[in-house]
């Protein structure tokens, strides 16, 4: 938890920016492909779902891990924003 707590505060919000405008991208990209409303949650969701599919072919793998955590929380964080500020 904390190493995934560094990477979405530090090196990987200092490259590739903030999570919720990332996400909110990646759920317009996805909208039209999939023919449904997507949302930057369910990006969250899905991300962590990938994750949690590479390791049941490789659970030893660490970075996986510690990536579905930081799905998790990123995704949390994208949805107590919008419960803020709705």
């Amino acid at each position: 938890m904390t190493t995934a707590a560094s990477l979405i505060s530090g090196d990987r919000a200092k490259d590739y920016g903030d999570a919720a405008e990332s996400f909110t991208r990646l759920a317009a990209l996805w909208t039209p492909i999939l023919g449904v409303d997507v949302t930057p949650e369910q990006v969250a969701l899905c991300l962590t779902q990938l994750k949690i599919s590479r390791l049941v072919g490789t659970p030893g793998h660490t970075d996986s891990w510690v990536d579905a955590a930081g799905y998790i929380a990123l995704g949390s964080e994208i949805a107590a924003r919008g419960r803020d500020e709705g």
